[in-house]
């Protein structure tokens, strides 16, 4: 039996945890949750580095070598189960990486509207640049699959998933070739023993959720010191989710 890896790349504060406990829920999946996240941290300086909250206990918990991680992640699925969902940041694909190990995946790009994911971003890191939010990397890694690939991989806006969650997630499995599965729709509240580390700093949310909350306006105004940074996101955004 064929063995479908799928990458998930998203930016912070987006579904990304909640699609992984969707795939989760699925019992011919297996999930891992930014297994290139220790890597990432051993490429800033100090000072970027520890803005990260349980940044040490990250550095300790992962390979900071991404040969290493790279290994695993195109390696024996855990469990041996047929497909393997692989939960990444985008921001997490630095560039000293080679990419040729992408071509053994699927790939998702899940985005979300910039002024929404910053004004959550900054309850926790409050002066967040673009390249910190993963849209930089997002634009350039569609790029690299498409050149390397010849065809475009599926842009999901987390929107979509939130208004109508069977509908964007059987349009995602039919793009990465695996039949949609009810249980996706669906999960138990609480925390998974594949979470990362910083879980407790981030997770709050999705650890008592049991699906996907339905979609609502944030209306939250973006301060007025992060402009810059969303007017380039935005533009981003509208390059990733052209037709």
């Amino acid at each position: 039996m064929e063995t479908i890896r799928i990458a998930c790349w998203s930016g912070p504060r987006n579904i990304s945890t909640a699609m992984m406990r969707s795939w989760a829920s699925r019992a011919d999946c297996a999930v891992c949750d930014e297994p290139l996240y220790a890597h990432y941290l051993s490429t800033l300086d100090a000072a970027k580095r520890e803005e990260h909250p349980a940044w040490a206990e990250v550095l300790a918990s992962q390979p900071t070598d991404w040969r290493e991680v790279v290994a695993a992640l195109t390696g024996p699925v855990p469990g041996g189960r047929p497909i393997w969902h692989q939960k990444h940041m985008a921001h997490h694909l630095t560039p000293g990486m080679n990419t040729a190990w992408l071509a053994g995946l699927r790939h998702a790009l899940l985005v979300r509207e910039p002024a929404d994911m910053i004004t959550s971003f900054i309850k926790v890191m409050p002066n967040p640049t673009p390249a910190d939010l993963g849209l930089p990397q997002q634009v350039r890694l569609l790029e690299i699959l498409e050149r390397e690939t010849g065809t475009r991989p599926i842009v999901v806006d987390s929107r979509e998933v939130l208004e109508d969650p069977r509908a964007a997630l059987s349009k995602l499995c039919a793009h990465v070739g695996v039949r949609f599965d009810e249980a996706m729709l669906a999960w138990p509240p609480g925390p998974r023993p594949e979470d990362g580390v910083w879980a407790p700093h981030w997770y709050a949310s999705v650890n008592k959720s049991t699906g996907f909350t339905p979609y609502r306006p944030k209306n939250e105004p973006v301060p007025e010191r992060l402009a810059g940074v969303l007017a380039e996101c935005e533009e981003l955004y509208r390059e990733l989710t052209r037709a």
